[in-house]
């Protein structure tokens, strides 16, 4: 079995430690501000990559993650499995 231990990325700004160099990357631009991330339909920037794809859709209307029991489709996978959970 694999110990994980203490995180070995550390942020620089605060006492936060990552397991994953791109967390701790992502965490960093809280303190700096940056949201390298742009919307190419209005003015709204990201920290993560994956905020701005899913608010991408929301220009779209592009619907991913099916229903496995109706024909209902979600744009967040969040989403779908909250409905679910809720309805099925």
């Amino acid at each position: 079995m694999w110990h994980r231990g203490e995180p070995p990325f550390k942020c620089s700004q605060c006492d936060k430690r990552f397991f994953q160099r791109s967390s701790a990357s992502a965490h960093l631009r809280t303190h700096t501000g940056e949201r390298p991330f742009r919307c190419c339909f209005c003015t709204r920037s990201f920290v993560v990559k994956g905020d701005l794809t899913r608010h991408v859709r929301t220009h779209t209307g592009e619907r991913p993650f099916r229903c496995r029991h109706c024909p209902r489709a979600f744009s967040d996978q969040g989403n779908l499995l909250k409905h679910e959970r809720k309805c099925h």
